[in-house]
């Protein structure tokens, strides 16, 4: 950010909640809000406030990529096209929880975690984009608003600039 002093330039992250280091500036009075929301929102104002760069947004994905993935478990079938009894298990689990950013971060209740217990051969850089993008930004972007903020924030810097 201090090469870059273009007035058109802007920075952004995408780190995940899940494991996220310690020193992070806010962390530890994060770690008492017990909505995840809320606490993502808190930890990226805490960045935000410690970078104090007007071209820069922070994001902090609840919890984890593949909480995205939950957006449409169903979608799962073009990387696992013989597994529908996995996939029914993401489905209810997809179920039990308010959003797909919702899904619990624990140790074995992460959704990579879920993921990989259902599917051992899981890859997130090999399966992960193609499962996304079967299931397509707009729906990702419905299921998932803390993610679609933060396109709202890229896409209306983005239209300030035209």
């Amino acid at each position: 950010m201090k090469q870059d002093q273009r007035s058109d330039s802007w920075f952004t992250t995408m780190v995940d909640l899940y494991r996220l280091p310690p020193d992070i500036p806010g962390y530890e009075e994060s770690r008492s809000i017990s909505d995840p929301v809320r606490r993502v929102q808190f930890l990226e104002g805490a960045l935000k406030s410690n970078l104090s760069h007007p071209r820069f947004e922070p994001y902090i994905q609840l919890h984890e990529f593949e909480a995205l993935l939950f957006s449409d478990p169903r979608s799962f079938s073009i990387a696992f096209p013989d597994e529908p009894e996995a996939i029914a298990n993401l489905v209810r689990i997809r179920e039990t929880a308010f959003t797909p950013e919702h899904i619990d971060v624990g140790q074995e209740t992460a959704p990579s975690r879920r993921i990989c217990n259902l599917f051992p051969q899981y890859a997130k850089t090999v399966h992960g984009p193609i499962i996304a993008q079967k299931i397509g930004l707009s729906r990702i972007r419905q299921e998932c608003a803390h993610f679609n903020a933060w396109l709202e924030a890229i896409l209306s810097f983005a239209q300030s600039r035209l």
